[in-house]
């Protein structure tokens, strides 16, 4: 099942006081950016962040789902009505993230 634009919508709008947040779609869900690393997405309308120290200190009791077949755990964040708690777990979540390596042009 994909994601609704309207609870993307939802989750970007609740998501703005966290500074620099943009998404990207990718087959039918959507992927969180914040300072430029991937930090989570939105899968099958719901809010997953990628497991960090930070988001582990910050959401110690959040559900460990796996967001499609095949990928990693993340924690289902369920408190998604709270902008200051969703604005302080993003940029927490992202400094704790390498630098995504820069994909060279014509690269085979």
């Amino acid at each position: 099942m994909a994601s609704s634009k309207q609870y993307l919508d939802f989750i970007m709008d609740q998501c703005a006081g966290a500074g620099d947040v943009a998404c990207k779609a990718m087959m039918g869900e959507y992927i969180l950016y914040c300072q430029g690393k991937i930090v989570g997405g939105v899968y099958d309308d719901r809010f997953l962040v990628k497991i960090t120290p930070a988001s582990l200190a910050m959401m110690p009791d959040a559900p460990r789902e796996i967001p499609y077949e095949g990928a990693k755990e993340m924690l289902l964040v369920e408190d998604v009505d709270d902008r200051d708690f969703l604005a302080a777990l993003l940029p927490a979540v992202a400094d704790e993230l390498p630098m995504p390596k820069n994909r060279q042009k014509g690269r085979k």
